[in-house]
């Protein structure tokens, strides 16, 4: 009698190749980005506008470059994204008393509140994505993770 095969064994690769770390990782990474963007989607936003408006909040007012370097986003695709952050009052773009050449994005009131509901729509997406581990292997992976990634050599995009 055939084994049924989960969903994830379903895809492409033999078993060797299924149990490597690099396509778990993969595999979660689609899924997570999936349930993110859903997430995000039922609040009009997109990851990268998240990204932005977390990097304000967690770092302050910032230049159009220094944002573009600590969100990790290029800046072709910021202006795009800082636009569509403007239009709907979730930051302010004032110019830069030291060099009136530049704009300082800062978040405004309405970006705070927004990104709090944001942070919600993201802790569900995490609870989605880790729904079959307890707490403590949720915070153990976590761990693991970044201690991994801490571990790569730093190149563009981390």
């Amino acid at each position: 009698m055939a084994e049924e095969m989960s969903a994830h064994e379903q895809t492409w690769g033999g078993e060797r190749f299924r149990r490597t770390p690099s396509w778990m990782i993969g595999q979660l990474s689609i899924h997570g980005y999936r349930l993110l963007t859903e997430q995000f989607a039922a609040e009009g936003t997109k990851p990268y506008e998240y990204r932005v408006l977390a990097s304000l909040a967690d770092g302050g007012p910032a230049s159009q470059a220094t944002l573009g370097r600590r969100s990790g986003i290029h800046l072709s695709d910021l202006v795009a994204t800082l636009n569509t952050l403007a239009d709907r009052g979730h930051i302010r773009r004032d110019l830069d008393p030291a060099d009136r050449r530049r704009n300082v994005i800062t978040l405004t009131e309405d970006g705070y509140e927004h990104l709090a509901r944001l942070d919600i729509r993201l802790a569900a997406a995490q609870d989605a994505l880790l729904a079959a581990l307890p707490p403590a292997d949720r915070v153990a992976l976590t761990d693991l993770l970044k201690r991994a990634l801490d571990g790569l050599t730093p190149h563009r995009g981390r």
